[in-house]
């Protein structure tokens, strides 16, 4: 495959709360032979929003999204939640107007980090090491939104020692669904509670996740209850070397 400039897409809960995941990321993309560029005028995809049942709102984040990744031959962003926001929701907003060409053809070079990895590099084994034994956190929009179930677990598989231990109901919600967890916070700490209870009857020490918001909700559960996991983003994983 020829060498092509691909955009990077940082998340606001990347850019905000784990920098490091997306400095892992690059790392990773130039590892497996990527050349990369960020776009420092970039913003929100407008997920929040529009979920929250701004609309008009969204489509003027939504507007700039598009503006401002348009040019590049494809686009990879370490979330299947914005990912999926952008290839399934923004034809909504966009068909028929005067964005609906770059809309369309964002959509079809946009790729959430894993998929990529696998799906279009042909690259599964990245030389990452991490001595651990960890479970796999399925997120509501990695499977729903985005279709995303193999292609963490294939890369994964191919970690110097890690052992990955699947828990009962992976893909089962984690409780945060953005807006959900703050509007409905009883329901959505049960069902963190629930996450990681299963993830302890596994005896694993980590929970590895493809979506930093759902680890961000898991933390704050784990955090406050003083339990001895932690949550780890695949690609803190896969940048771990020796």
């Amino acid at each position: 495959m020829p060498t092509m400039t691909t955009g990077i897409f940082i998340p606001c809960f990347i850019d905000q709360i784990f920098p490091q995941t997306g400095m892992n990321m690059v790392k990773i993309l130039e590892k497996a032979g990527v050349k990369v560029d960020y776009n420092p005028s970039q913003s929100c995809c407008g997920q929040m929003a529009f979920n929250g049942g701004y609309w008009e709102e969204a489509r003027c984040v939504a507007e700039k999204f598009i503006k401002d990744f348009m040019h590049y031959p494809r686009v990879v962003g370490p979330s299947a939640s914005c990912i999926g926001m952008v290839r399934n929701y923004y034809p909504g907003m966009f068909d028929n107007s005067a964005l609906h060409n770059p809309n369309r053809m964002l959509r079809k070079k946009i790729f959430e980090l894993t998929d990529f990895l696998v799906n279009v590099m042909g690259k599964e084994d990245l030389g990452a090491v991490f001595h651990a034994r960890a479970t796999i956190h399925d997120s509501c929009a990695a499977l729903r939104e985005y279709g995303l179930k193999d292609e963490p677990r294939r890369l994964l598989a191919h970690v110097k020692g890690l052992e990955i231990v699947e828990m009962k109901d992976t893909d089962v919600c984690c409780g945060f669904g953005g807006t959900f967890s703050v509007k409905h916070e009883s329901i959505a700490t049960a069902m963190a509670e629930q996450k990681v209870e299963n993830a302890l009857q596994t005896g694993v020490e980590y929970i590895i996740s493809t979506e930093a918001s759902c680890l961000m909700h898991l933390q704050a559960y784990i955090s406050r209850n003083n339990i001895p996991l932690k949550v780890l983003h695949i690609a803190d994983v896969l940048a771990n070397e020796e």
